[in-house]
């Protein structure tokens, strides 16, 4: 006695037809209409449910059943009534288009309250400093799951992570990022300090140019980068006396006190190390030149919901006015 094949095998059968057909000669609009009809077992409610007039549902139902070589729904009294293969198809085509709906028609969201996930940031040593504790404080109250990971890279490792994904975010001074392929948003204006120990009354509290060139420098350049500074000076043909080249702004923590060595570093900068340290300021003989701190992203990243959220708390954080200083988020925790 030969057995009949139950519905998930018909549906199966029809299903690899389906896949043998030309799938652009298919209008994804009309398993839409087939739900709906298979649903609703009505021209006029399915027309109601998917927002067509009845003349264009009655025109969709007509290609639908060219489509299938059939006539998959009949009136029968007051209702449409599916063929065996129209009750075949339906489980399979609800799923399809309960799937176009949920999973890809459905506009990318991003819950940071419930989020379990880590964002990889770039930034300088003074970047965790300075951009990190605001930051770490929203993240306790809107996002208590997500992890930060900061790194410092040179320049051209700093392009290649986030082109490749490897982070999310780069904030800081990036001259190198502002080219085609990258969005760029301002956080603020900053300018440079010369700072030395409280201790050196070796250095008058105002230089002339001659007594600064011929001091004893401290020079930071993270990850062997040239700084914004040292172009100005060459541009102007000044050379400082560098007595010591450093990759990290935090270590001036320990190498000034006590020490002769002038630093001319970025005022947060400048205001970190003075939070740490006893430190005095000496005016410049020269008006520095200005910084503008950004945050960079790949425009891959652009419309993603989650860098959206990212930069968009940096941003809220870090954001600050023309001449304003760097918060003490530690006094106001």
């Amino acid at each position: 006695m030969l057995g009949t094949a139950g519905p998930s095998d018909q549906s199966m059968t029809w299903i690899h037809r389906i896949q043998i057909m030309d799938i652009r000669s298919v209008d994804l609009n009309l398993l839409v209409l087939f739900d709906a009809m298979a649903r609703l077992r009505s021209v006029s409610r399915a027309a109601e449910a998917i927002g067509l007039s009845q003349p264009a549902t009655s025109a969709a139902l007509s290609r639908l059943r060219a489509v299938f070589d059939d006539a998959l729904f009949i009136r029968a009294g007051a209702q449409m009534e599916p063929t065996p293969r129209a009750q075949a198809l339906a489980p399979a085509v609800q799923r399809v288009v309960q799937a176009i709906q949920s999973e890809i028609l459905q506009p990318a969201g991003f819950d940071p309250a419930g989020a379990e996930r880590s964002f990889t940031l770039l930034t300088p040593d003074i970047g965790e400093v300075a951009f990190l504790p605001g930051v770490l404080r929203r993240l306790r109250q809107e996002a208590p799951q997500v992890r930060l990971r900061a790194l410092s890279m040179p320049r051209t490792a700093a392009a290649q992570a986030l082109e490749a994904g490897e982070a999310d975010l780069a904030v800081g001074f990036f001259p190198d990022l502002q080219k085609a392929g990258y969005f760029r948003q301002a956080l603020f204006r900053t300018s440079y300090t010369c700072i030395a120990c409280a201790r050196n009354t070796g250095a008058p509290a105002r230089m002339t140019a001659k007594q600064y060139l011929a001091a004893r420098h401290i020079v930071v350049r993270p990850d062997g980068r040239e700084h914004m500074l040292d172009r100005f000076l060459e541009d102007k043909g000044w050379h400082r006396h560098v007595t010591l080249e450093l990759s990290h702004f935090l270590s001036l923590l320990s190498l000034l006190p006590g020490s002769d060595l002038l630093a001319t570093v970025p005022d947060d900068i400048a205001t970190v190390v003075g939070r740490q340290i006893a430190i005095r300021t000496i005016e410049l003989p020269f008006k520095p030149p200005q910084l503008q701190v950004q945050q960079y992203w790949h425009r891959r990243m652009q419309n993603d919901a989650s860098n959206r959220w990212l930069r968009g708390l940096f941003y809220d954080v870090n954001r600050r006015d023309a001449d304003a200083r760097l918060p003490d988020w530690q006094a106001a925790a």
